[in-house]
C-alpha cells in the first residue's frame, strides 16, 4: 500500500463538499425514541434536548463543532491503497473500500485537519465510525502518524477524536502493526513537549482504544460514550456474566481514574479551549516587584505554643486547597484519574493560572463538613492519589509548567486495601520523581503537613507555610501512645516534636512562613488566599530565571543538606583488600 501527501488542503467549513448539511422534518432520538425537530437537534449539535443522548457525528460535523466559527483547514493525506491480503468475505476487500466512500464521501475512516479552538491552534484527527465501523487499517494509521508528524513539525498540540470499533480484520497483522506505529508517533509528542488530547466518542473499542485513543495527556469523553479493549457482548459471551448498565461508559471510566472529564458537546469547544492555552502558553509571564510575605527569620516569629497550634492546623474553618484554588488561582480546570484504578478524592489537581502563567496545582483536600470529610477520606490519600499526583507532575514537566502543590494531610490512608494497592510504593515513587522534576516546584503548608503522606507531594526547591500549620514525621497523638504509652501526653509531644512554623523555619525543613490574618486564615479567607497567591508568585518569578537542570539540581541540594552536619566515615579496613 502506498501513500502520497498533499499538505495545501483548501478551507472547508463542514461537509466533504464545503456546504452544511440541513435536517428537516423530524428525527427520531436513539435514546429515548422521541421525535426532535430536526432544525432543533442540528442547532444542539446531534443532542437530544430531551434525554440528552449523544448521537453520532459526521468526522466534518465534529470538525465544524470544534472549530473557531466551523472553519477549518483539511489536511490532504490522499492514500492510494491496495488489498495486501487479497481479503474476501462476502464482498472483496476493495468493494468494501468502495462502498465505503461512496456511503460517507471520505476518503478513509478519519479526517486531519488544522484549526484554532478557542483562538489556539491545533491539529486534529478526527475518526469516522461510518467508514467501515472507523476501523484502523493501514491507511487510517498512516494519516493518524502524519497529523501526529505534522503537530510534532510544528509544534501544535494534536487533538484526536476516536469512533472505531478496532482493527481491520481485512488487513490482517498489518493492522495490529498500527497500534505500535501510532502509538510511537504520540511517543515522540511526549519528547517533545507537545500537548496531545483524546476526545473519545462512541464508540472506541479494540486497537484504536488500546492506542493512540487512550495515550493522550488528557483523555476527555463525551457522556454515556464507550470506550474499552473487548465489546460488551464479545465479555460477557466469554465470562458467562451479565455486565452492569453503566459497564465501560465514561461515567464508569471516570470514577475508576481512567478519563480526566466527562464533558457535554456543546461544551467542548470552550474544555478543549481551556487546555490548549494552558498545554502551549504564548509567553512567559511578567514578573512583578512584589514583596515577600514570607518571614525568613525564625527570630522574627513568636514563641508557639504547638499543642494549641496544632488545634489551629487542624480546624475545619481553614481554607481548604480547593478553596484556595478558587480564591487564589484563576480558570482551574480539574484532571482526574491514575489511568490505572481510580481517582481518589483526597488529590484534586489540575491546570490553573498564577500570576499570568499557567501553572499545575496539585493539594490535598480535607473538606469542611462531615459529609464532605467522608467523601474526602479526611484529606487522606491512597495509592491511586498519590498516582493521580505523578501523572500531573509528569504533565507538567513535559509542558514545562510550574507545580504548585497545597499540603493538608494527616497522613497517607492507612486502610489494609492501601497496603494491598502499593501505599509504600506510590510514596516513593513520588519522592524520586519530584527530585527529577525540571520545572520549579513549590509547596506550601496550608494546614496538617502529617508525615510522608505530606511529603509525598511537598519535595520542592521550596517549602512554605501559613504559620498556624504544621509539619512533623507523625501526630503528637501517634508519637504519644509509642513513645509515652499514654495519648494523655499529646501536648508535651507536640512540643518535643518541634513541628510548629517557628522551629521548621530554624531548621530549615520550610524556607518561609506567611504570617496569618488576625484571626487565623478561616477567619479571613480572602485574605489569606492574597498572602497565599504573592508568596507562591514571588517563588516563581524567582525560580523561572533557572535553567531546567538549575531547577533539578536546586532541589536536590535542598534535600541534601538534612543530616549532612553528622560525621560519617567510613572504615575501609574493615573491608577485604580486594573490596577496597
Amino acid at each position: 500500500m502506498t501513500k502520497t501527501i498533499d499538505q495545501a488542503g483548501p478551507a472547508r467549513t463542514e461537509g466533504p463538499d464545503g456546504r452544511r448539511s440541513q435536517r428537516t422534518g423530524w428525527v427520531l432520538c436513539q435514546g429515548c425514541r422521541r421525535p426532535v425537530y430536526g432544525r432543533r437537534f442540528e442547532r444542539n449539535l446531534g443532542v437530544c434536548p430531551e434525554c440528552d443522548h449523544h448521537h453520532p457525528m459526521t468526522a466534518h460535523e465534529r470538525l465544524a463543532s470544534l472549530a473557531d466559527d466551523g472553519r477549518y483547514e483539511t489536511l490532504r493525506f490522499r492514500v492510494t491503497d491496495g488489498d495486501p491480503l487479497g481479503f474476501t468475505d462476502t464482498v472483496p476487500y476493495p468493494k468494501r473500500l468502495e462502498r465505503a466512500r461512496a456511503l460517507t464521501g471520505l476518503d478513509e475512516a478519519v479526517v486531519c485537519a488544522r484549526a484554532e479552538i478557542e483562538g489556539v491552534a491545533a491539529v486534529l484527527a478526527v475518526m469516522d465510525f461510518r467508514f467501515l465501523g472507523g476501523s484502523l487499517g493501514t491507511a487510517v494509521g498512516e494519516l493518524i502518524t502524519r497529523a501526529a508528524e505534522t503537530a510534532y513539525e510544528e509544534r501544535t498540540p494534536l487533538i484526536l477524536a476516536t469512533a472505531s470499533g478496532g482493527a481491520r480484520m481485512q488487513e490482517g497483522a498489518l493492522s495490529l502493526m498500527q497500534m505500535a506505529k501510532t502509538s510511537a508517533a504520540l511517543g515522540r509528542l511526549d519528547e517533545a513537549g507537545v500537548l496531545t488530547v483524546s476526545l473519545i466518542c462512541d464508540p472506541t473499542y479494540g486497537g484504536v482504544a488500546a492506542s493512540f485513543a487512550t495515550l493522550s495527556d488528557v483523555l476527555v469523553a463525551e457522556p454515556g460514550a464507550r470506550l474499552g479493549f473487548a465489546g460488551r457482548r464479545v465479555i460477557e459471551q466469554t465470562i458467562r456474566q451479565e455486565l452492569p448498565k453503566e459497564f465501560q461508559t465514561a461515567e464508569f471510566l471516570l470514577e475508576r481514574g481512567f478519563v480526566d472529564m466527562v464533558v457535554p458537546r456543546q461544551r467542548l469547544r470552550r474544555e478543549l479551549g481551556r487546555l490548549l492555552r494552558a498545554g502551549t502558553p504564548s509567553s512567559a509571564a511578567a514578573r512583578r516587584d512584589t514583596a515577600d510575605p514570607a518571614v525568613r527569620n525564625a527570630d522574627a516569629l513568636p514563641e508557639p505554643d504547638p499543642w494549641a497550634q496544632v488545634g489551629r492546623a487542624r480546624s475545619l474553618e481553614r481554607p481548604t486547597a480547593l478553596d484556595y484554588v478558587g480564591l487564589a488561582f484563576q480558570d482551574f480546570q480539574e484532571l482526574h484519574g491514575d489511568r490505572v484504578s481510580g481517582d481518589c478524592p483526597a488529590i484534586v489537581g489540575g491546570t490553573a493560572w498564577l500570576g499570568g502563567r499557567p501553572v499545575m496545582v496539585v493539594g490535598q483536600e480535607k473538606g469542611h463538613s462531615l459529609p464532605e470529610l467522608t467523601k474526602r477520606n479526611f484529606g487522606m490519600a491512597t495509592p491511586a492519589g498519590y498516582r493521580k499526583a505523578a501523572r500531573l507532575f509528569r504533565l507538567a514537566d513535559k509542558l514545562n509548567l510550574p507545580v504548585v502543590t497545597l499540603v493538608d494531610t494527616p497522613g497517607a490512608y492507612p486502610g489494609a486495601d492501601a497496603e494491598e494497592q502499593g501505599q509504600s510504593v506510590a510514596i516513593a515513587e513520588n519522592l524520586r520523581l519530584m527530585g527529577q522534576l525540571r520545572v520549579p516546584v513549590v509547596s506550601f503548608v496550608i494546614g496538617e503537613g502529617g508525615s510522608g503522606g505530606a511529603l509525598g507531594i511537598a519535595v520542592a526547591n521550596q517549602v512554605l507555610m501559613f504559620s498556624d500549620s504544621v509539619y512533623s514525621v507523625i501526630t503528637p497523638e501517634g508519637c504519644a501512645s509509642i513513645v509515652w504509652k499514654d495519648p494523655v501526653a499529646a501536648p508535651r509531644a507536640a512540643e518535643a516534636l518541634r513541628l510548629n512554623s517557628r522551629d521548621l523555619l530554624r531548621m530549615g525543613v520550610v524556607d518561609g512562613v506567611v504570617p496569618e490574618p488576625e484571626g487565623g486564615t478561616g477567619a479571613a479567607p480572602v485574605a489569606a488566599a492574597d498572602l497565599l497567591r504573592d508568596a507562591l508568585v514571588h517563588e516563581l518569578d524567582r525560580l523561572e530565571r533557572m535553567t531546567r537542570t538549575e531547577l533539578t539540581s536546586d532541589r536536590r541540594a535542598r534535600f541534601r543538606q538534612f543530616g549532612s552536619a553528622v560525621t560519617v566515615e567510613a572504615e575501609l579496613s574493615a573491608f577485604p583488600q580486594e573490596v577496597r
